[in-house]
């Protein structure tokens, strides 16, 4: 007897014509949602920006990171509420810092709303570590804005 294997999701960079699927999801995820506008931007400056794709080829989620000098700082990581808590999440982290190996970074930044325990959990998990707080980074209703908890990840080289 063969063993039948599950389609597996796959990675490709994220173009513009991708933009239609990642702000439904991006509108779906956050109060706050990034606009065409932020995608289009971050992609004509050569950000890294992949898309995680069912089999089907229908979305799952995305990332944006920007390379600085011997760093990476992640803008946006986002799955789509239906498809959250199946592991997408740290699938989409798994293939960042990937990408990290091959490019020789070895530190990853990030901002997380204050007020979101479940990814400030997820990169806790992940070897991340509380350096600091910005305060009124992000916007927010009811307070007008809301602290950022900066994390960061050493890797090594």
């Amino acid at each position: 007897m063969s063993a039948q294997l599950e389609p597996r999701p796959r990675l490709r960079p994220m173009r513009p014509a991708d933009l239609d699927a990642v702000l439904r999801i991006e509108v779906a995820a956050y109060a706050f949602p990034w606009s065409r506008g932020n995608f289009i931007d971050s992609m004509a400056s050569g950000y890294l920006a992949e898309l995680l794709l069912a089999p089907d080829a229908s979305l799952i989620g995305y990332f944006v990171a920007m390379s600085g000098v011997d760093e990476m700082h992640l803008l946006n990581i986002t799955v789509a509420p239906a498809m959250q808590g199946r592991g997408h999440g740290n699938a989409l982290l798994d293939v960042l810092l990937a990408r990290c190996r091959e490019q020789g970074v070895p530190v990853l930044w990030l901002e997380v709303r204050a007020s979101n325990p479940r990814a400030r959990s997820l990169y806790a998990r992940r070897g991340f570590v509380e350096v600091g707080v910005r305060r009124g980074y992000y916007p927010a209703a009811q307070a007008g804005r809301e602290d950022a908890i900066v994390m960061r990840l050493d890797r090594g080289s």
